[in-house]
């Protein structure tokens, strides 16, 4: 059976029901292809743009790997993280099976914080702040999370 674009990316949109806040997935297309980031809030379109999107907080360069023999100092460096905000259509997201509750990203990540390069920045700064506290004080039997945090390997 041959579909059209048009009645493939309907699909696409009207089948996303999945994509809910806390989904961790990957990201397709663009600078960020091959990263994983965390659904914040999803929109089936507005006047910006008039098509099934996701505002998703990711992480850019996550931390490095840490041995026994290193000091808290440069394990503090090494467990920095970069992240990055972004409005993703939802054809270049290919959701994972985690979900993660982050409670703090609704709180800081949110249409009218991306309004301004200013509050866009202060956002990504308080989301680099969180993630980085998610990172050290996370429990051993989460698999989401430290699904999010290791490096993609295929």
């Amino acid at each position: 059976k041959s579909y059209s674009f048009c009645t493939l990316l309907g699909y696409v949109t009207m089948g996303a029901k999945f994509l809910k806040p806390g989904k961790v997935v990957i990201l397709l297309a663009g600078r960020h292809a091959g990263q994983k980031a965390i659904i914040v809030q999803t929109s089936d379109g507005d006047r910006q743009r008039q098509y099934g999107h996701a505002l998703v907080a990711g992480i850019e360069k996550g931390p490095q790997a840490v041995t026994k023999s290193m000091n808290k100092a440069k394990i503090e460096n090494r467990s920095k993280v970069k992240t990055f905000l972004k409005y993703v259509n939802f054809v270049h997201l290919m959701p994972t099976r985690y979900s993660v509750n982050e409670e703090k990203l609704k709180k800081l990540v949110t249409p009218e914080a991306m309004a301004t390069l200013q509050t866009r920045k202060e956002a990504r700064l308080g989301v680099k702040k969180a993630f980085e506290a998610t990172y050290f004080k996370r429990p051993k039997d989460t698999p989401g999370i430290s699904f999010f945090y290791q490096k993609l390997r295929f």
